[in-house]
């Protein structure tokens, strides 16, 4: 999953600490200067600010006291629960944190070698398609000589800040981390993609079924690595923030610490009983103010768990802003939940494994229709098709199909006036098998997601084997900007752009013809065929053959009325030659032959819907290859609606 990092602006964190250790001085960045360009958009609005360096703040720095941990976190005077949170449930994974926070033992100071110490450190962060490697001086601010910002609870540890100074960085500045979307900050730790879950469109705190089968994603999410992230909405600006009378916060990001089936009684009886209750344990970035009902930390509930077992879950009577509640409570309060998935594509687990396609590009506007890709979403007809078009395979017969989207990030450019995510989204329609040329002509649609103004929009969806396309957008046409696509699915997709029209002319077009007519072929079902194995049905598939091209259905199994849904287009230089339909059943030895239907595809047949009777090879009608066959012809002029 991980990669090396590439140096961000171009600094080389090894070659910058020789260079400060050879030269004996303290590095200072001159790329985040101290000074208030680096704190805030416009003007200071907090008071006097001194940079000062972790040795002038305690006697004994560290990065880590005591190991790392959720509890370390506290949030300052930032609006960035979102990024404490994210950083909060990174805490809780050794693996993740040992990637954003690299060669860690290294970094920490060393009183028994001060003359490795150069005030220079580096953290990692996913940024839109790589890993980069930002590089920070040690200077961070303060008022009253106490951090400004992120702290830990111990006055002598330091990573929560230097990672939230690292992250400001890549930001352009602090104030650029007041208020954002905890999806972002759990994919530029990881490299996952996000699912957020609106709560409230399920039937969760009322459907056991459907919250147990909840409970059983989120589960596999946390136990695979996965960081997990929840909140309660607000429905007003006086909302923001309110304490709730059960002790939850609203407008808050809560991280997720830990997802267990923790098992209720005592003794052998709590062994063979096996009863066990959903538990999610949460935690509030401010560092207190916890929830206050059943299995709250000194609620009579946990005299239902075994010593041993609230050991296990490390259950301790104290406001540090961690607690655990039942999924049920859970479902009942939270209104929203995001799941950052990692998706593995390593062949080396014991896990599922995804294959990946990354597809970058671009919106970009243009008075020609043949080189717009800014069309806006389907609502604008006359343009959704200019957009870019990419075009996958699913060659199974049913698959699950993650797809995420997600644009260049604005955040940085907030200080311009210009930090405003546009609104994506994306259409996914199922085209014909053999398509290799753009679409012109809007066909089924597969799937769609939400349009929003956030950094990424993602897709699950189930879909039947096929070929289709994904067409990315802006809400609105015309607008610009750069984006990222990126595929998962059981086999390979062999994902690719449609950038080309129509067939290109060749040297030998004028010999041979250039086409004058697109012909869409949809097969869309059989009735009646004839039953030819021994359990008295068929495998039967369909090829359609013209001018000397084919495209050939999935076998389908078991079945005299097979619905084929298959479509074939057909650029066409002859426009009196016939169209053919044959249909086989599938044999390991050697397929048999079950009819066949011969079109002529002319102007007339425009969209019209066919049931005509099979016939046999010689085109003959007959009663020994019973059956009908249902298609739909479309016919147009090459490039039609462009």
């Amino acid at each position: 999953m991980f990669s090396s990092a590439s140096p961000y602006k171009g600094q080389r964190y090894a070659a910058l600490k020789k260079q400060c250790l050879q030269s004996k001085v303290l590095f200072e960045d001159p790329l985040f200067p101290t000074s208030d360009e680096s704190l805030f958009f416009q003007r200071n609005q907090i008071g006097q600010v001194v940079w000062k360096r972790p040795k002038d703040l305690c006697a004994d720095p560290h990065l880590f006291v005591n190991g790392i941990s959720a509890h370390d976190l506290h949030q300052g005077q930032l609006g960035n629960c979102w990024f404490v949170a994210a950083c909060s449930s990174l805490a809780s994974l050794e693996p993740l944190w040992q990637k954003v926070i690299p060669n860690w033992k290294e970094q920490e100071w060393a009183p028994e070698k001060p003359d490795t110490y150069a005030g220079i450190f580096h953290f990692h962060f996913w940024r839109f398609g790589e890993w980069v490697d930002v590089v920070i001086d040690d200077r961070l601010p303060t008022i009253n000589n106490q951090l400004v910002y992120c702290h830990s609870n111990d006055a002598n540890e330091f990573w929560s800040a230097l990672v939230e100074k690292a992250y400001a960085k890549v930001n352009v500045c602090y104030e650029a981390l007041d208020g954002g979307n905890t999806a972002d900050a759990l994919v530029d730790f990881t490299g996952g993609v996000c699912e957020p879950m609106d709560m409230l469109e399920g039937t969760f705190s009322q459907d056991d079924e459907a919250r147990n089968h909840l409970f059983d994603r989120v589960l596999k999410v946390h136990n695979r690595g996965g960081l997990i992230s929840c909140s309660i909405r607000a429905t007003s600006v006086q909302d923001m923030e309110a304490r709730l009378d059960c002790g939850l916060v609203k407008g808050h990001a809560y991280a997720v610490t830990d997802v267990r089936k923790v098992r209720l009684g005592h003794g052998l009886l709590a062994f063979f009983k096996s009863e066990k209750l959903n538990m999610i344990r949460m935690r509030n970035p401010w560092g207190e103010k916890e929830w206050n009902g059943p299995w709250s930390d000194s609620s009579e509930e946990w005299q239902r768990v075994s010593k041993g077992e609230r050991e296990k879950l490390g259950v301790t009577v104290q406001d540090d802003g961690e607690f655990w509640m039942n999924f049920e409570d859970f479902c009942k309060h939270f209104t929203d939940m995001i799941l950052c998935r990692l998706i593995n594509t390593s062949y080396l687990s014991i896990h599922k494994t995804w294959e990946e396609e990354v597809m970058r590009g671009s919106w970009a506007s243009s008075e020609n229709p043949l080189s717009n890709r800014a069309g806006g979403c389907i609502n604008h007809k006359a343009t959704f098709l200019q957009n870019p078009q990419y075009m996958f395979d699913v060659k199974k017969v049913e698959d699950e199909v993650l797809v995420c989207l997600q644009q260049q990030d604005h955040r940085g450019q907030r200080k311009e006036g210009k930090g405003e995510n546009l609104a994506i989204g994306f259409d996914i329609q199922r085209v014909e098998l053999n398509r290799t040329y753009r679409m012109h002509q809007t066909q089924q649609k597969a799937a769609s997601s939400v349009y929003i103004n956030s950094r990424s929009v993602f897709l699950r969806k189930e879909l039947k084997e096929g070929r289709y396309v994904i067409i990315p957008t802006t809400f609105d046409p015309m607008q610009q900007g750069d984006f990222l696509l990126r595929v998962f699915s059981d086999v390979p997709s062999h994902c690719k752009e449609l950038t080309i029209d129509e067939p290109p002319q060749t040297c030998w077009s004028g010999m041979c013809g250039y086409p004058k007519l697109v012909t869409q072929v949809h097969v869309v079902k059989a009735e009646g065929l004839q039953g030819q194995d021994s359990d008295g049905v068929s495998d039967p598939y369909v090829i359609i053959r013209c001018e000397g091209m084919k495209v050939r259905s999935p076998v389908h199994k078991n079945t005299c009325n097979p619905d084929f849904d298959i479509k074939g287009v057909f650029y066409r230089k002859k426009e009196k030659d016939h169209i053919q339909i044959e249909i086989y059943n599938w044999n390991v030895g050697c397929d048999s032959f079950l009819g066949q239907v011969t079109l002529s595809s002319t102007p007339n047949d425009l969209q019209e819907t066919h049931t005509v009777h099979l016939r046999d090879k010689g085109n003959r009608q007959s009663n020994d290859l019973p059956g009908t066959l249902t298609i739909r012809l479309l016919t147009s002029n090459v490039l039609t609606n462009i």
